[in-house]
């Protein structure tokens, strides 16, 4: 088969989830409303913790990475499937798929290892109230808040690299929403299968490990909370609990659905509708879970906004 790759204005055409809809005209605009409230509530999370100088603790300041993180992947994929939809032009090209694979690997493994980190937060909280300050110190809270970030720009960078050496075969259509890595490998006219294999490796160690160190901290926290004596330090425990897990129950299903099941057991349909939920509900979603259910956050947000509406 012929190769197209290897010219400058070679591209590829993102199929994305609007065109094979029978109402794309609706779920474009319930995108878009989704879209603006990950803008508005991420951004409003992002203000009020920056803003409110009583937050500057490790917590929100983990939380603070997670709505910026949050923020940036739904950027990466969104604008584009909305502009794309409404100039009727899906095109991509070759160096703008490699970064917006870059950008959204990067994003994407970031937050599931401050997830991680995240848990670990709450567990010294919990079991070592007493030495909170000392064992999450400013320079252990920047570094937690720094390393999912360059281990997971490295882990992007050389898979984008990789994926993107393959030679690409005469179809250009990327049956996605966006370009990630398993439906770009079906366009590859070589054998990926070796490359699949690392691939799910990969996806294992990433996605894995993280999600059994948040499952341990949460078990041994929920087993200390009920033995507590204060009812409403039992409350706010369980609901600071609830709210993590419930962003951790979204985020990693959907990842390990895309990355750690084999591709034979999802169709190209289910993968759209996986990367919508994670790039653009997910996100809207997550500050939300956690401003609503948190008293501090909520006031500090009436604050700031009573102040700059005055």
């Amino acid at each position: 088969m012929e190769h197209w790759n290897s010219t400058l204005g070679s591209g590829f055409i993102l199929m994305g989830i609007l065109n094979d809809s029978g109402s794309p005209e609706l779920i474009c605009a319930t995108i878009t409303v989704l879209y603006m409230l990950a803008l508005t509530s991420n951004g409003l999370l992002l203000l009020a913790i920056t803003m409110d100088a009583q937050l500057h603790v490790p917590m929100y300041l983990l939380l603070r990475q997670l709505s910026l993180m949050d923020l940036l992947l739904t950027s990466v994929v969104t604008p584009k499937a909305i502009i794309d939809f409404v100039l009727s032009e899906n095109t991509i090209s070759f160096g703008g798929c490699a970064f917006q694979m870059f950008l959204a690997l990067t994003v994407g493994g970031a937050e599931d290892l401050l997830l991680a980190f995240m848990a670990y937060d709450r567990y010294v909280a919990i079991f070592h109230p007493l030495n909170y300050m000392v064992l999450m110190r400013p320079r252990v809270c920047w570094l937690m808040m720094a390393t999912p970030w360059v281990l997971a720009s490295l882990n992007a960078l050389c898979h984008t690299l990789y994926t993107m050496h393959f030679p690409f075969c005469m179809s250009r259509n990327i049956n996605h929403l966006l370009c990630e890595i398993p439906p770009l490998l079906k366009l590859a006219c070589e054998d990926a299968s070796r490359y699949e294999v690392m691939l799910y490796v990969t996806g294992v160690t990433f996605l894995i490990p993280p999600l059994v160190a948040i499952l341990a901290s949460y078990t041994l926290i929920l087993l200390t909370v009920l033995h507590m004596p204060s009812n409403e330090g039992r409350q706010k425990a369980l609901v600071t609990c609830s709210s993590h897990l419930t962003v951790v129950g979204m985020f990693y299903g959907a990842a390990t659905f895309m990355y750690v099941l084999p591709s034979s057991l999802h169709s190209p349909k289910q993968d759209n509708i996986i990367s919508v939920f994670y790039t653009i509900v997910t996100p809207a979603l997550n500050p939300l879970i956690y401003s609503l259910r948190n008293k501090e956050v909520m006031g500090t947000l009436r604050k700031v906004l009573q102040k700059y509406m005055l």
